[in-house]
Parts: structure tokens; sequence; C-alpha cells
């Protein structure tokens, strides 16, 4: 199910949308707080953001930007100002479509439908695992901590997936390693310590200190 975050001014417009993507099975929620919108949005990940220009606070080419410093997540633009400037300027600013109000809401469903196709066609529905305040995106093997995103290396994500997959629960050293032999380079028990480290390093500097914890002759676990 894809979830779609919408940032709308006029709180009907807001929940008429929410309630219309709802019934097309897409998980659907509104901003009611225009103060945090990079908070909500990573505490929600969602798949679509569908992003009015005139706000409290700030307008959404702010709040565009903001979002495209952690994520390429596609985002539609809704907004009455509907001028040649402001249309351009939002596909400038990182938008994939453009909503003109007043709308109908079958227009809405059509652009959603095909702006989630482009996006997800190739790859599925974007699927992510949480734990102790990560985000790891399978899709695109990047993890989030408090709105940091970066990439990880091709064995770092199996590590680190198969430790969330199995939190609370220590995975053996020699199931890390059997995990991790599809990679190109030979892994032993020396390569595993030195991925790990760089790991933890990485996850560290996101925020995420001690997150995974050694058992001594046994193996790792996020407790």
């Amino acid at each position: 199910m894809y979830r779609i975050f919408i940032v709308e001014d006029d709180m009907t417009i807001a929940r008429t949308l929410t309630e219309h993507l709802r019934k097309w099975d897409y998980e659907a929620e509104y901003a009611g707080d225009f103060k945090n919108i990079v908070e909500r949005f990573v505490k929600f990940d969602p798949q679509l953001v569908i992003l009015d220009i005139m706000l409290p606070f700030f307008n959404g080419f702010h709040w565009c930007q903001e979002i495209r410093k952690i994520s390429k997540v596609p985002i539609i633009f809704l907004s009455s100002a509907s001028d040649n400037m402001n249309i351009v300027m939002a596909m400038n600013m990182g938008g994939d479509d453009f909503i003109e109000k007043p709308f109908d809401l079958n227009v809405v469903t059509a652009k959603v439908q095909a702006v989630l196709r482009r996006a997800y066609a190739f790859q599925g529905v974007v699927e992510v695992i949480e734990c102790k305040g990560m985000v790891l995106k399978l899709n695109d093997a990047t993890v989030n901590v408090k709105g940091q995103e970066k990439e990880l290396t091709k064995n770092e994500f199996r590590i680190l997936r198969l430790l969330m997959e199995k939190a609370g629960h220590i995975v053996p050293r020699d199931e890390i390693i059997e995990n991790l032999w599809e990679s190109d380079e030979f892994i032993d028990d020396n390569t595993l310590t030195v991925n790990v480290t760089r790991l933890r390093r990485k996850l560290e500097s996101m925020g995420a200190a001690d997150v995974i914890r050694t058992k001594k002759g046994i193996g790792y676990i996020i407790e």
C-alpha cells in the first residue's frame, strides 16, 4: 500500500483528499502542524507528497527543497496560484506534477496513479524496515536516522537488514558471513569485523550510536 502525505493549508480540502485517497486503498495522512513538515514526513515515510504552495510560515517551495535534501520521493504541487511562473518554479524545485485548484477528485486520482507508476514501476512499492529510530529502505539501500539519510554499501546494507529483521535476537557471525556470500569480495571473519565497524561509524555519525552490540564469541544484536 502506497503512503501519501498531504500538506494543504485548507483543512477541508486536506480531509477531502485524505478520505478520497483512502477509498482508493492508499494510506493517506495530512499535516496539521505546518512548522514541522519534515519531521512529520520522516516519521510517515510516504511514497508520494501532495504539497500546496501557499502555506503558513513557509511556502511549499521551501518545504519541497527541504524534502529534496533527504528524499527523492515524488511531489505533486497543488495550488490555485497556477500561473506559468508558479508551475515552472514548482517543476524546477523538484516537483513531479502540478494540480490546479479547484480540481476534480478523479483528476487527482489519475495524476497520483500516473506519478506513482512512473516512480515505482520498475522497483515496486518502497519497502522499509524500522527499528530503534532507524528506517532502512530496501529499494535503494539507504538508512534514515532523525531526518539524515545515507547510502550503505552492499555489505553494510545486508548486515543491517539482517540485524534489523532479527532485532532482539543474537545473529551469529557465521550466519552473517553466509548472508554476505553473494558479494564479489571474499568474506571471512576479519572482513565481517571491518564491515560492522564501518557500519557502526556511519550510524554513529547520524546519531545512532551503540545500536549494534557485540556478543563476544557469538555474533551481533540490535537490542
